[in-house]
């Protein structure tokens, strides 16, 4: 099932329209998908884990993003909005609690629904965690995060050299603009990600997959000048106050774009509350074959047990 659901900000203009999804068994466990970016987008592939007979699976494009409308618009964006989409979309549904699976932004969106609205969540399930705090928002934008110096002066070069230390600002400003510096702008970061993720870059988006990588950038960038509306206070010093539910962090011990640290340190603030795997050899990519079987156990357990380790795993 497939439908559109207007929502607004405190400003009703413009206003957006998201693209919901439901899939599997209608009397399944509740279950909603959170899509990474910001601005990225839900796709098959982020429902690959789930078994459908198990499962009333749930995916939304987040405001700006993918096939909701207006595509890549920025205002009435904000952290605060998408929140409240999915109070929004669960009321629409009639779904009192359902498990929250998120990877990379969307498992940063998902401890702050958790935070919001505790009692509508009743398990999460959180891979490539990003805690949207300035160091690693700072990290993804330096040299440090590769090692590839010649990846990042290719990258950094889209700015003047004066505001090599001003990178995010100038992307930013490059994707609203339009035009070819927003095509310029949207290929380096393309570029540089995909660098981070896999060691390489492929073959470089044009047409329609050049406009939506546009707008996916544009809400990225917006997000990221405003640290995700996270900083005050930080995420990380509030998830103490997360309910009391099964907590699981998958984590790729080569991730380069979301760093394990950010899963180590969260595991380590919530202790025997939430349970730590770090993926060996895996990296950002949501399909590396270790990933997907972590994934899809620990969703095999929550469907038969409720909770997402069994006894005796040791973890």
């Amino acid at each position: 099932m497939e439908m559109s659901l207007p929502v607004s900000g405190l400003g009703s203009t413009p206003r957006h329209v998201l693209n919901v999804q439901v899939h599997g068994n209608a009397r399944g466990i509740p279950l909603v998908v959170l899509h990474g970016g910001p601005g990225s987008g839900t796709t098959p592939l982020l429902r690959r884990f789930l078994d459908p007979q198990r499962f009333r699976i749930v995916c939304l494009d987040q405001r700006g993003a993918g096939r909701s409308t207006p595509r890549g618009e920025v205002t009435d964006n904000t952290t605060a909005d998408l929140l409240a989409d999915l109070r929004a979309v669960r009321r629409f549904l009639r779904i009192d609690r359902w498990v929250v699976v998120g990877g990379s932004w969307g498992a940063t969106l998902a401890l702050a629904h958790a935070l919001h609205e505790p009692e509508a969540v009743r398990g999460l399930l959180l891979r490539g965690t990003f805690l949207a705090r300035s160091e690693d928002i700072d990290h993804f934008f330096s040299v440090a995060a590769t090692g590839q110096p010649q990846a990042w002066a290719d990258f950094s070069s889209i700015a003047p050299n004066e505001r090599h230390g001003d990178l995010l600002d100038v992307l930013a400003e490059l994707l609203a603009s339009g035009g070819d510096p927003a095509s310029r702008a949207a290929l380096a970061w393309w570029r540089w990600e995909s660098t981070l993720a896999s060691g390489a870059v492929g073959i470089e988006p044009t047409g329609d997959a050049l406009g939506a990588l546009i707008d996916r950038y544009r809400v990225q960038a917006h997000y990221l000048r405003h640290g995700c509306w996270l900083g005050q206070p930080a995420l990380l010093d509030r998830v103490e106050a997360l309910p009391r539910i099964p907590i699981r962090l998958l984590h790729g011990s080569n991730d380069r774009i979301c760093r394990p640290a950010g899963a180590i340190a969260l595991q380590a603030r919530l202790g025997a509350r939430a349970s730590l795997e770090l993926i060996d050899g895996a990296g950002h990519d949501p399909t590396h074959p270790s990933m997907v079987d972590a994934m899809v156990r620990s969703l095999d357990r929550y469907a038969q047990s409720g909770e997402f380790i069994a006894d005796g795993d040791g973890e």
